[in-house]
């Protein structure tokens, strides 16, 4: 399979992100020919190979006489729908569109409809992104992975005035995603950047193996001590057939607390956003009879989590680190049973059915309802689910 790798260890940006796939050896003309297709004027595109730090890469330069006009969803919505693109990458575009919307929404407490965008409503953004829809269409990687974004430090100016690195919109459009802050201030991951990997980006970690077959290198603007240039790998790797992400692992020891607490705590802990708690016996100092309570919990649910462990447990201290998970892909369904409805798990891997198994709740539901013990309707009930099955 064809999987793209984004290495941003100088942080992204639109322009980045389009030299970068175009330095893969993308044809420019095709690219120039289906940016045309949008019906935007007032700008000029230039395509040079240039070098930043020794790195020979791509340079793409968007000039607009346009001032930063504040245009809304519906405007930018108008401007793609009347566009003669292929209708993949007007939906893509216009994806991305509303999740910037919403991102920006969050943070003005407003409507997405009603959010104007500043800089990224201007004819260079909108080049921005819609450019690299159309370079992804063109491209057509099945999987696209990340390295953790570099976002950079300090402050910016921009239209609200001084803001914080990374921007507001840029760190609510990375929830979820690894970052850091490394080498000298500035914004190295902008809006736009955070946008493209937010939407085309299915998980980050560590370059996975396979065999590399191109490198492209997108140049940043700015001239900065380290090279300012996002690296783009394209790998054939071998066709992965489960579902893979990134999560951490949160979890403290415990030697005093009443064990009449713990199922309550692991409700709250579930209610919070822990994808899986569990308890496990451990051995403490001087032979002291302990538990090890562990949540597997997303990165954006860190702080809930981690708050919840010191202020509803006797714990002290919280341990966390980062770990590799891959999963069949799971679904809940309802499936009709001679006793009624009942919700169940479809597990399937690469689109082919592995098992259904019954949620134990309504097993349990239908085993006091009925007066059955419990195994006879769960094994019952198995039965039935892999007869309609076949």
């Amino acid at each position: 399979m064809k999987l793209l790798y984004l290495d941003c260890f100088s942080g992204i940006s639109g322009d980045m992100f389009l030299g970068a796939l175009l330095d893969l050896g993308i044809d420019e003309r095709d690219f120039i020919a289906e940016l045309k297709k949008l019906p935007l004027s007032g700008y000029e595109i230039e395509i040079k190979k240039a070098l930043k730090k020794g790195i020979a890469g791509t340079d793409v330069c968007i000039k607009s006489s346009e001032h930063h006009p504040h245009r809304g969803l519906k405007e930018i919505y108008d401007i793609i729908d009347k566009s003669a693109l292929k209708p993949e990458v007007k939906k893509i575009s216009k994806e991305a569109f509303l999740k910037l919307a919403r991102a920006e929404g969050k943070i003005h407490g407003k409507a997405p409809e009603e959010i104007h965008f500043h800089e990224v409503g201007a004819v260079d953004s909108i080049v921005d992104i819609v450019g690299s829809c159309i370079l992804m269409d063109i491209l057509k990687p099945d999987l696209v992975v990340s390295s953790p974004v570099n976002v950079g430090s300090g402050t910016i100016e921009c239209a609200h005035g001084v803001l914080p690195v990374p921007a507001p919109a840029t760190l609510e459009l990375l929830k979820g995603v690894p970052v850091y802050a490394r080498g000298e201030e500035g914004e190295l991951t902008t809006p736009t950047g955070a946008l493209l990997l937010s939407v085309f980006v299915s998980r980050f970690g560590p370059m996975p193996e396979g065999i590399t077959k191109k490198v492209g290198y997108g140049l940043g603007k700015k001239d900065r001590k380290n090279p300012n240039v996002l690296r783009a790998v394209l790998m054939e790797v071998e066709g992965e057939d489960l579902e893979k992400d990134r999560v951490l692992v949160m979890e403290a020891n415990i030697d005093d607390m009443n064990p009449e607490l713990y199922d309550e705590v692991m409700e709250s802990l579930f209610n919070k956003g822990a994808l899986d708690v569990f308890i496990t016996p451990i051995i403490m100092k001087k032979s002291r009879p302990a538990v090890k309570l562990s949540c597997i919990v997303p990165f954006d649910k860190k702080e809930q989590i981690a708050d919840a462990l010191l202020m509803e447990t006797t714990t002290i201290g919280v341990r966390y680190y980062e770990v590799d998970r891959c999963k069949l892909e799971r679904n809940i369904e309802k499936k009709e049973t001679p006793w009624g409805a009942v919700r169940v798990k479809v597990l399937k891997k690469s689109g082919k059915l592995v098992r259904i198994t019954p949620e134990f709740e309504d097993v349990r539901q239908i085993s006091r309802s009925f007066n059955i013990p419990v195994l006879k309707v769960y094994n019952d009930m198995l039965a039935l689910l892999n007869e309609k099955d076949e």
